[in-house]
């Protein structure tokens, strides 16, 4: 039945919409099981569960019959959530006659329910005149089938939502996973990789008969293009190599599928968009053939299908025009991406694939924009140009908003405004508790924009200074002398605080476009420390680049990613070593900076004493060591409940390293995000972290909660705190505290907080 399976979800992937891949559901899986009846019933906006496609019951029952979750056997397994096989429906107690159905022949029955993130869908049903219970085989095929096409139906239904442009546009509500804090009100601007046929947004044309001669230009460029590599490689090539250009060729000239392309560009659909969506189709039907050489074809023409794209593309990116307040939304998003829009045009940012401990999310709340991660069912082709809010604190994207919701996030949205004018009066007092302790708070910075904003929030320092930055919006390795006038830029600004520089840290959810890491667990792969010290070339650049910036100035801290050994920490010091006396030896003057490892490996917590004796100073990356300790990547958006900052283990972990660092006379700090959440750096605090390190946005908000606290209350949490067996009574301890001292404003604004309040009303 694999092959059964594969080929099913294949054309219910290449369905049109929503209704044409539940009738291919139910036609193909009747036939497949080779049953009398099969039938969808899907959840409506009311929570009822509607007959939506039937292949054997009465087709004009469909759309017609619906049930609560607590009626009849289709309601019994959406209750159970679990199959539900009866060889005599009719004797159960939950069974419900509906008349216009005709399902009174029919005795056996099985039904299974379509799950899609812990929520019941709908359910698949077989049904069967003949009084058998079905076997294991066929109970166990149906819910592979619903298992598969769960995520299709959850993406064809807000597909759905979003189909029609313009006056019949309807509010939808898409959730995601919050990635930072605040409220974005804007336009959707579609970003994709260059000619990513699957990444082309909805839009349509202004001009049919501009739109068709543009066409044609972009096809007769390909043409050419085609001619000129096939001459290029005449003498190299077989004949029957020869003839993949022809067969180029012959699929350009083919008038069907240009054909098809045209028709959909006349009913006022934008080129590129109608050579995507043909392109696909074709893929997908060769995909299906059985015979393996047909088969094969299909990636002829995906490769066809971007030559074409890419010129379809290029000319309407040069022209494209931003709006105001613009909102960028992308399958996933990347730091390049950021860096096409002026800061002044940017609202806000949606992603279809990643967490909040993405690198795209780390950055977004560095910068202060408001942004929802792991958006997987918002079928983002199709909202270019829509009005869009994005909700940063509950990882909430609507479309097409009406005028309530829209006036409820206006109020939210003057109320964070009116909290950053409050929180401006304490930029320069010190970061001290009632009762005399002091802390540090220092920022997290990777771009020059971040500099202003953090000197503007009354940061004390750096705790980190992402240098991969740099390497990111570059498409090629900077140089010396080019990292240099970037180091110093930073290093000046916050002189004579101290600017602490991680090494390059690449790998994991960090590529470099020119420096390509192709591993299939790449978090626990060739990342960090590990990559540059098997590249001393790529680091000692990178080293002398720092030590040159900071002359004259002093203040450099160099930090250390990915340490998982002692071996590790002594290469990496050695080759520093050699930089710092090589440039010595050039007339350089320059004092040697101080030496940290990241603490972000389990292996460096249950090492931590070790290695605070061989280092200046320790600082944990709370999100990749959340990561490796809950064995939980960060970037999955289908884990991202398991992600959790406050697990009692994560806080044990953090306790540890405090007090390994400090019986060494070693201070530490952590520059994660969990540092610039106000209710865990009253717990930091208590714990005995010397430096805070967060992006500039949060800054004010902590140094706010930690002024108005007292250090014996905070240990006092912290020992209830850690005496919770799980993160969620955790999470409940610390909002009970944040709500009884009055902090909850600066967790979310107050008119946030009453209108989800109504929502789950």
């Amino acid at each position: 039945m694999l092959n059964d399976l594969r080929s099913i979800v294949q054309e219910v992937n290449a369905a049109r919409d929503l209704q044409s891949a539940l009738n291919i559901i139910v036609g193909r899986v009747k036939s497949v099981m080779q049953v009398q009846v099969c039938s969808t019933y899907l959840r409506d906006g009311s929570g009822k569960y509607v007959l939506m496609a039937t292949d054997g019951l009465h087709t004009e029952s469909v759309g017609q019959v619906s049930l609560s979750a607590d009626e009849g056997l289709v309601g019994y397994v959406v209750t159970r959530e679990e199959p539900l096989n009866l060889e005599r429906a009719m004797s159960h107690p939950k069974y419900q006659y509906f008349a216009e159905t005709g399902e009174e022949r029919f005795s056996s029955f099985l039904g299974v329910p379509i799950v899609h993130h812990r929520q019941v869908l709908g359910v698949l049903v077989v049904q069967q005149v003949e009084q058998r219970r079905f076997d294991e085989g066929d109970e166990a095929f149906l819910v592979t089938i619903s298992a598969q096409l769960s995520g299709v139906i959850a993406h064809a239904e807000a597909t759905g939502a979003l189909r029609e442009i313009g006056a019949s546009a309807r509010e939808a509500s898409f959730t995601g996973v919050a990635g930072s804090p605040g409220v974005a009100i804007g336009k959707a601007v579609v970003m994709s990789p260059a000619a990513d046929l699957r990444g082309v947004p909805y839009q349509l044309c202004e001009d049919v008969d501009e739109e068709l001669a543009f066409f044609n230009e972009c096809l007769a460029a390909v043409r050419q293009d085609i001619k000129r590599m096939g001459q290029r490689l005449r003498d190299r090539l077989s004949r029957q190599e020869q003839a993949l250009f022809d067969a180029y060729l012959a699929m350009l000239d083919d008038a069907s599928l240009g054909g098809e392309v045209a028709e959909r560009i006349k009913k006022g659909i934008s080129a590129a968009y109608a050579w995507s969506e043909v392109i696909l189709e074709h893929e997908r039907n060769f995909t299906r053939m059985e015979d393996s050489y047909l088969r094969e074809r299909a990636a002829d023409i995906r490769d066809l299908g971007r030559r074409v794209l890419s010129y379809l593309q290029e000319s309407k990116q040069k022209a494209r025009k931003l709006p105001d307040n613009a909102i960028l939304v992308g399958e996933e998003l990347t730091a390049s991406m950021l860096g096409e829009v002026p800061r002044d045009k940017l609202a806000g940012l949606v992603s279809v694939m990643g967490s909040s401990n993405s690198h795209i999310a780390i950055l977004a709340r560095a910068m202060g924009i408001p942004t929802v991660m792991g958006a997987v069912d918002l079928p983002f082709t199709q909202i270019e140009g829509r009005d869009v809010i994005v909700d940063g604190y509950r990882g909430r994207v609507y479309t097409d908003p009406g005028q309530n919701l829209r006036h409820h996030f206006e109020d939210i949205y003057r109320e964070e405004q009116e909290l950053v004018k409050d929180l401006e009066a304490i930029k320069d007092m010190p970061c001290e508790t009632r009762d005399g302790h002091r802390v540090s708070l220092w920022v997290n910075t990777g771009l020059m924009s971040d500099v202003v904003r953090s000197l503007e929030r009354g940061a004390e320092g750096v705790g980190l200074y992402r240098t991969e930055i740099p390497f990111l919006l570059r498409d090629r390795f900077p140089s010396e002398e080019e990292q240099r006038k970037i180091y110093r830029e930073q290093l000046e600004a916050f002189a004579p605080q101290p600017v602490t520089m991680r090494t390059l840290d690449v790998g994991g959810d960090k590529a470099l476009p020119y420096f390509p890491i192709n591993e299939q667990n790449p978090f626990l792969g060739w990342r960090g420390l590990r990559v540059t010290l098997d590249h001393p070339e790529i680091f000692l650049v990178q080293v002398r680049a720092m030590l040159k910036a900071s002359e004259g100035l002093d203040n450099l801290r160099i930090m250390l990613p990915m340490i998982a050994s002692i071996n590790e920490l002594e290469a990496a010091k050695k080759l520093i070593h050699r930089a710092f006396d090589e440039l010595l030896e050039d007339g350089f003057n320059i004092k040697m900076p101080q030496i940290g490892v990241m603490v972000e490996v389990p292996a460096a917590v249950y090492q931590a004493r070790e290695l605070a004796q061989r280092s200046d100073f320790l600082s944990v990356g709370s999100n990749d060591l959340t990561q490796y300790l809950l064995a939980v990547d960060r970037n999955n958006p289908q884990v991202a409940d398991v992600y959790q900052p406050f697990h009692p283990a994560i806080l044990r972990a953090l306790q540890e390293v405090v007090d390994a660092a400090h019986e060494c006379g070693v201070k530490v700090s952590i520059c994660g995000e969990l540092a610039g959440d106000p209710a865990a750096a009253v717990l930091l605090m208590a714990m005995g972290y010397d430096t805070l390190s967060m992006n500039a946005t949060n800054l004010p908000k902590v140094k706010s909660v930690i002024r108005d606290m007292n250090l014996d209350l905070a240990k006092k949490l912290l020992t209830e705190v850690m005496t919770k067996p799980d993160a969620q009574s955790v999470n409940q301890c610390l909002e009970d505290a944040m709500s009884d001292g009055g902090f909850t404003r600066l967790l979310a604004p107050k008119s946030a907080t009453s209108y989800y309040t109504d929502l789950l009303n």
